[in-house]
């Protein structure tokens, strides 16, 4: 059975650039890796034919050499040499290292990531803050260190079978490529000190809850001494008078009976002072005011929210007896039809309805 043509296998064209070509096998190479399809022959397979056309068509001389005598200048340097399987160990390290969790041997790895969960008040985040917070951290320990006998300082222990090459993390030296002196006074013989470190947080105006500040080489100490990054997570504390919706704030503010019958005025927090908003009279419990402009400034730009303000109509409580003949008179002077139109309109449908009964 004839091969397929490498190009063909790869969906590339003839002319596919180097990092073209590296990247049409990385998203072909994740799909039918034997990893994510256990059991898969026909997976395992198709893996193993993108494999071979790319350690062909990656290497300028073998492409070169394919391209004028197609798959017979090319098959016994790929299937009966050593060095083959070695470029392909080449290629699994450079393409899925960073997916599978194996760590290359060329040179220092990457420390983890780190997460930091930060409290701040609706002020902080409405109008940003400088904030300083202390986190756990390890430094490498200038004490003694050797290179692994057990790796030979890769880092890694590689095993092959066939064409794979399988690497994984050296258990002797943890992935240092070194060992530390096992009686240093300094770190007991870990090799790292751990101590706090204190870090100064700018948050920007507008964050909201859930979002997260990038603080970069401030994560974990990794081989070679490249740090992760450092990522911080805001938490925005409940406030005591509004709640935030986006850029828009919510407040409830009690209403006087009297004022909401008569109409006039009342004063309402915002974050920056105080604002008055005009009471109509007759206004009912639960309307929504709008204070255009007194919300917040979006993070990633755009205008400025509003507060939006809920009334609540408080009914009297604890009348003596003069402020109770002063409502009975009211309440006798009162037309359900003039002066509550909601309560006449209940009235007739309560009316209807009992007449259908």
């Amino acid at each position: 059975m004839s091969k397929k043509d490498y190009y063909d296998v790869l969906g590339v064209p003839r002319d596919v650039s180097k990092d073209e070509l590296k990247k049409a096998y990385r998203k072909l190479a994740m799909k039918y890796h034997p990893d994510r399809n256990p059991d898969d022959d026909k997976a395992a397979e198709k893996f193993k034919e993108l494999s071979e056309a790319y350690e062909i068509l990656s290497d300028d001389q073998k492409r070169q050499t394919y391209n004028s005598f197609g798959h017979d200048g090319v098959n016994s340097s790929f299937t009966n040499s050593q060095g083959a399987a070695d470029a392909f160990s080449d290629i699994f390290g450079d393409i899925f290292s960073d997916i599978f969790g194996g760590t290359s041997s060329r040179g220092s790895s990457r420390g983890q990531d780190l997460s930091y969960n930060l409290e701040v008040d609706l002020e902080e985040a409405v109008f940003g803050k400088s904030l300083n917070i202390e986190i756990p951290s390890k430094e490498r320990c200038n004490g003694l260190w050797n290179r692994c006998s057990y790796c030979g300082g890769s880092g890694v222990i590689r095993q092959q079978q066939g064409f794979f090459s399988m690497q994984q993390t050296c258990p002797h030296c943890r992935g240092e490529g070194e060992t530390h002196d096992p009686n240093c006074s300094n770190c007991n013989g870990v090799g790292f000190i751990s101590k706090d470190k204190k870090l100064s947080v700018k948050i920007p105006a507008g964050v909201d809850d859930g979002d997260r500040i990038r603080l970069s080489g401030e994560g974990e100490l990794g081989r070679g001494g490249s740090r992760g990054d450092l990522y911080i997570s805001i938490n925005v504390k409940q406030h005591k008078i509004f709640e935030r919706d986006g850029k828009h704030l919510y407040c409830e503010v009690p209403l006087d009976f009297a004022d909401a019958a008569l109409g006039g005025s009342i004063e309402v927090p915002t974050l920056v002072g105080k604002a008055k908003i005009k009471i109509p009279s007759g206004t009912q419990s639960h309307k929504i005011f709008r204070l255009n402009g007194k919300g917040i400034k979006p993070l990633r730009g755009g205008r400025v929210g509003d507060i939006l303000v809920r009334v609540i109509v408080e009914v009297p409580v604890n009348l003596n007896s003069k402020q109770k003949d002063l409502l009975n008179d009211f309440k006798a002077n009162m037309s359900h039809e003039d002066n509550s139109p909601l309560m006449s309109s209940w009235l007739n449908s309560a009316k209807d309805f009992f007449k259908n009964l």
